[in-house]
């Protein structure tokens, strides 16, 4: 939603505010190519059903902006149409603020949390409020039979633009139900009970022992976790490039291994991080990480190893990223910056939501991150040829994502006369 998400939020003045703060260069390309068609996707219209309230923003006449909390039963914000959406206004303290604001003006944003998954999603449109009298039949499309609160009318809203919001600093919160449905499902397992006070049981067999202590969902389909050690002391030091052979129990009980890059500062000692794409058709691995692990969740590994090592002189690197291969490159950037090493970062991925760690890459590396969508009417899209062709003359080449990414890299490279050994690899297929 790239495009007409910056054409409402990038104003003049955030521009300006972009320019003075480095990172304008790094969302220009979001503003770039046609404006593409705004339809709630099968994860928008998943993670709306699944809210209970959300946060209303409207215009009053003097200026000021109003937000309003919204609230009712789980799913009482309605997906009507792929460009629209809607809820019944219940009856509430009687101010009239919001109804009177959308009376003057029509424009509306809303902010949706997920606060135990740490995401959030932002929409604008334009609202029309609907009563009982004229139109009934949609004022009922947005009620709920069960819920005995008043409605006095219809908020029906025509979706403009949506973004998914960086998860940095969401606190997860459970409500009551939640948590209680938590406690009543856990069980200890069978030959796993320490003392009186039961412990968790973990999976695998490894030296290394952690516990996943955070949880941030990056977009729609990747979720990245924090691992430290259980007593929360210093981790084994790793290099940029490195990755953990996760176990990983399935849904039959069986447990298998899976590499996950670590996406973490490489100077970092207290804590790994890794993000797992969730892939439906997949072997199971993530799909299993996904619904099972949880906060508390013990790993038994080995320490991590590193086959796609970053090079310790002076020489110019070209990072390219492609989807969830972001997470090596990443680690790669921080390293090369950390030491004040000559560098650029290409990231490219099918719309800006689907970009795992693209605002905070944007902030982090203003002058090096340009970004490139391939699924974006009229996006930017990434020329290998021309980026290898422009690298200085020693320039190391590191390449991570599925693998016609990094078949496109080594045929640009062969083309170009620049030696294999030049070009570095990890492939995600």
């Amino acid at each position: 939603m790239a495009r007409a998400f910056a054409k409402i939020a990038f104003t003049p003045n955030v521009q300006a505010a972009q320019v003075r703060m480095g990172s304008r260069d790094a969302y220009r390309t979001a503003e770039l190519g046609d404006a593409e068609v705004v339809e709630l996707g099968p994860y928008e219209v998943e993670f709306i059903g699944a809210r209970d309230s959300f946060y209303q923003g409207t215009v009053g006449q003097n200026g000021w902006p109003y937000v309003q909390h919204r609230g009712g039963p789980t799913g009482f914000l309605k997906v009507l149409g792929p460009q629209t959406i809607g809820y019944a206004d219940f009856t509430g303290n009687r101010q009239y603020i919001s109804v009177g604001n959308l009376d003057g003006d029509d424009r509306v944003s809303l902010f949706l949390m997920d606060y135990p998954g740490q995401r959030r999603l932002k929409i604008w449109g334009r609202a029309r409020l609907v009563d009982e009298d004229k139109e009934p039949a949609l004022v009922a499309s947005v009620e709920l039979p069960d819920y005995r609160a008043r409605v006095e009318r219809a908020v029906i809203i025509t979706v403009e633009a949506f973004d998914w919001n960086c998860p940095k600093y969401i606190t997860p919160r459970f409500t009551e139900r939640e948590v209680r449905d938590r406690a009543n499902d856990w069980k200890p397992e069978v030959g796993h009970v320490e003392s009186a006070a039961t412990t968790v049981a973990e999976i695998g067999s490894g030296a290394l022992k952690l516990v996943v202590t955070g949880m941030c969902q990056m977009t729609p389909r990747v979720r990245a976790y924090q691992l430290r050690a259980l007593d929360w002391s210093d981790l084994p030091p790793v290099t940029a490039g490195a990755h953990l052979a996760v176990p990983v129990r399935l849904a039959d009980g069986s447990q298998v291994t899976r590499q996950y890059s670590l996406a973490s500062h490489p100077q970092r000692r207290d804590m790994y991080e890794i993000a797992v794409l969730r892939e439906e058709a997949g072997r199971g691995g993530s799909a299993a990480i996904h619904a099972t692990w949880q906060i508390g969740t013990r790993l038994a590994l080995e320490p991590p190893v590193n086959h796609f090592p970053l090079h310790n002189d002076d020489r110019h690197a070209v990072l390219v990223a492609g989807g969830i291969g972001i997470t090596p490159i990443r680690a790669m950037a921080q390293a090369l910056k950390a030491r004040g090493s000559s560098f650029e970062f290409h990231y490219s991925g099918r719309t800006a939501a689907e970009m795992a760690y693209r605002d905070q890459l944007a902030i982090e590396f203003p002058g090096h991150l340009h970004l490139y969508f391939t699924r974006t009417p009229g996006g930017t899209r990434l020329d290998l040829q021309a980026t290898l062709a422009s690298a200085p003359p020693s320039a190391l080449f590191y390449v991570c994502g599925p693998g016609r990414l990094i078949e496109a890299a080594r045929a640009a490279a062969s083309q170009l006369g620049i030696p294999a050994s030049r070009v570095q690899y990890e492939s995600f297929e």
